[in-house]
């Protein structure tokens, strides 16, 4: 064992491979997209943001219409979320939060994504385990069953 050893364990896989010969490219290369500015792949931390302040969103609308004498209402504002979430991606490419934030969900073949794909996407990130397992290019599973990327708008 020496300090190399060490090291790869360290700096983890991707280091290891990128030593070995692999390249990777930035995120987004391989579906076309350039590497920094408008059509990018978003960053994380806005996809944050957004999913924040839609979530957000949501419980304010959940509350105004299902009351707010103190009771649960998890169920009610998950439905809010994915119908807030359906319709605004459907026709405006963008929710709320993902507006607010310069960001737009887009087809990896170009253009609008179609409503099923819409409905899919936003089913299965609001079952939550498909929106947190990501491929290199940061694509959760909702999204590449949509066929779809987040990138930034500015």
């Amino acid at each position: 064992m020496d300090r190399r050893d060490v090291a790869s364990w360290l700096q983890g896989p991707r280091q290891t491979l990128e030593d070995q010969g692999y390249e990777f490219g930035y995120k987004g290369e391989r579906l076309g997209l350039p590497e920094s500015g408008p059509g990018s792949v978003a960053p994380m931390g806005r996809r944050v943001v957004a999913l924040i302040v839609d979530w957000l969103a949501s419980m304010l609308v959940a509350r105004l219409l299902f009351g707010g004498d103190g009771q649960d209402l998890s169920l009610e504002t998950l439905a809010v979320f994915a119908l807030m979430t359906m319709v605004l991606l459907s026709f405006g490419g963008a929710s709320f939060g993902q507006r607010l934030m310069g960001l737009r969900v887009v087809s990896v073949t170009g253009g609008a994504v179609s409503i099923p794909r819409v409905v899919l996407r936003t089913l299965l990130l609001c079952l939550v385990v498909p929106a947190v397992v990501w491929d290199r290019d940061q694509r959760g599973l909702h999204d590449q069953a949509a066929k779809s990327v987040v990138v930034r708008v500015r």
